[in-house]
Order: structure tokens, then sequence, then C-alpha cells
């Protein structure tokens, strides 16, 4: 069940068509800095429950990153490897047209790209519809990397904030998509070392380092990290369990439970997915001296992104833009946490509560004039 409170959601829109069978949501969580700003997540067991969860990390996410949009989500209850797949998105955009763009903008999220995103935008005969479209239709598609290049940034702030050297430091990814390529990139390039990596099928570890362009290579021809042959097979959940300096979370929700949280041996723990963990979790990680840079800044490079595109800028605006918001508002909450003694996640919805309270009291203040 959906729960309700002062900023949220103000309005959920579900939606069915009986001819493609799509079946989708939309959680319209709050839009008092502007129009709700999320993808759209395709999956076949997809629940409004977790959109409603993500929409509200939106809200977050983008008064923290200091953006005029509000948050929200949505899901398509489908498989992604159906053959009128593209039917369904377009039904499901005509479906939120009366929204659209004024009051929700979409994006891709899991099983989303930029063809899904010039469909949807095709279908709901406007470009403002959506971000993450193609470059010849004024887009900046979430293939470029701008999330995994924002926890790339997000990481650095954490490790200059524990005194730690990108050089001498290893790192374990869970999920090997789009974020975890650009994630393992970037940090591969600065010179810190991938140990372990993961996706659907299986994992694999090498404490040597892993030959990161190799494993992005095998992934693509393959579709599985698990063909990767010099390194060690893992599961899945073993990847959690190893002794590395940064942990990233970066497919699945609640992933980190009160099962295998006793078991996390890293120093910081990255959110690149959405809410890889509840609050509760990240307390006890923080109580046993892991810091935990909570998804909301962790992850935005992806809907700063989206800004840039929306207001018709460039590639080169977009990069520059994360590094400069990620960097500055990972250090704000990293040193807001530090003086209160709390967590970072307390410490940055401090920070987001308050942009997104007064957005709320101006806009109630000029309705009842």
């Amino acid at each position: 069940m959906v729960e309700y409170d002062e900023w949220g959601p103000e309005k959920i829109v579900m939606v069915y068509d009986a001819k493609t069978g799509m079946k989708g949501f939309s959680v319209i969580d709050n839009t008092a800095l502007g129009p709700a700003k999320g993808g759209i997540r395709l999956e076949p067991d997809v629940t409004i429950e977790e959109v409603a969860r993500l929409a509200r990390a939106m809200t977050w996410k983008c008064a923290l990153a200091d953006l005029p949009f509000g948050g929200g989500k949505s899901g398509i209850i489908a498989d992604p490897k159906a053959v009128n797949k593209q039917e369904i998105v377009a039904t499901f955009s005509r479906a939120l047209k009366q929204e659209i763009p004024e009051q929700y903008i979409a994006a891709p999220d899991m099983n989303m790209g930029e063809g899904e995103m010039k469909t949807f935008a095709n279908a709901n005969g406007s470009l403002k519809a959506c971000t993450g479209k193609p470059l010849d239709m004024q887009g900046l598609p979430h293939e470029l990397g701008s999330t995994g290049f924002g926890v790339f940034h997000s990481i650095l702030v954490a490790l200059d904030h524990r005194n730690m050297d990108v050089n001498d430091v290893t790192v374990a990814i869970e999920g090997f998509g789009n974020v975890g390529q650009f994630t393992a990139k970037y940090l591969h390039e600065k010179g810190a070392k991938i140990v372990a990596v993961s996706d659907s099928k299986g994992g694999i570890y090498n404490p040597a380092g892993i030959d990161v362009p190799k494993l992005i290579e095998v992934k693509n021809n393959t579709r599985a990290v698990g063909n990767y042959e010099d390194a060690k097979k893992i599961r899945q959940s073993e990847l959690f369990e190893l002794d590395v300096d940064v942990l990233v979370p970066g497919a699945r929700p609640d992933v980190i439970t009160c099962k295998n949280i006793g078991d996390i041996k890293a120093k910081i723990v990255a959110e690149a997915a959405n809410i890889p963990m509840t609050g509760e979790m990240e307390k006890v990680l923080h109580n046993e001296g892991i810091l935990v840079i909570p998804d909301f800044v962790c992850n935005s490079g992806g809907v700063i992104s989206s800004y840039v595109e929306h207001i018709g800028g460039d590639k080169d605006k977009a990069f520059k833009m994360i590094e400069e918001k990620i960097t500055a508002n990972a250090k704000m909450m990293l040193e807001t946490a530090k003086e209160k003694c709390i967590t970072p996640r307390d410490a940055g919805l401090i920070i987001a509560k308050d942009r997104v309270k007064k957005a709320m009291d101006a806009r109630y203040e000029k309705m009842s004039r």
C-alpha cells in the first residue's frame, strides 16, 4: 500500500489498454519545485509501492540537486523482451498525455533506453514529454553514461572525506548495465582497482584487479560478466561480503537487508541504484563506521543531465554541471552530517526538505490570494 504524508504523493495515475495488454502507473509525488521528473521502469514484477518509493527519492534528488523539478516515477508491468514492447511504450505515453509535460516529464529507467524514449516522445507528440532521447531528437541519451559519471564523482568526494587515495582503493560493483559500466570505466581510468562485478546471471572476482575495458567488451558481446575468463566465478550475494574499500550497489532495490548487512566489510557504500537499502539499514552501517552515499545524491547525474537536455544544452554542458553539482552537494551533505553527528541521508534530507517546504509554502500562499 502506498503511504501518504505531508509531501505527497499528489497524484497516482493507473492506466490499462486491453488491445496491447499495457498495464502501468505513474506516481506524481511532489510538484512544488516544478513538474515531477522521473524515469519509467519496465519490469514484469514492478509494483506501485516500489514506484512510489522511487518517486519520493526523486523529490529529494531534484531538490538537493537544486533543479526546478519535482519528483515522480512510472512503472510498466511488462516483459522487456515482449515483441510489442514499443507499442506498449507508445500506448503508455498516450495514456499519460493529460499529465505531460506540465505535471510529469518521463525519462529512461530499467529496460528503457533512447529507442523507447523516441517512441514515447513521438507517441505523446512533444519533445518535452521526456528526456533521454536520441541525439538526433535534441536529446542526451542515458547511453552517454551521465549517471555513472555522477556516481564516480560522488565516490571521489567520499574518498576525499575519508582521506583515501583513489589509486589505493578496491571496488566491487553490483550491476553491470549502463550505470555500473560507466562507474567502473571512470574509476578504472582514475586509478581505482575494480576487483568484483556482478550482473543478473552471476558475478566475478579477481583481487588482483579486472581489466575493465575488456570486461565491458565481454559483457556487451555476450550479455554476461561471467564470460570474462580472468576471474573467479562468485554468486551475486557473495559480492556484498567481499573485503573491499568501496561497494557500489547498482541494480535493484533492497539488496542490502538485515540478512546480509552484517557481512558488509566495505568502508564506503555508494548507492548507484535507487533505494538499495532502507534508511534504517543505512543507520546500521553508519554506526559501524561505514560511510553511505545515499542514492538521491550518488546517482543524481542522470536527472542533472535530463535538466540540461530539457533546456536545450549539450553533452559537454551536462557533464560539467554533473561534476559541479554532485561535488558541491556531496561535500555539503557530508559536512552537514559531520557537524550534526547524523547520517549523510539525514543531512541531505534536511537540505532537500527545506527547499521543498519553502516551495510548497510559496505555492499555497499564491493559491490563497
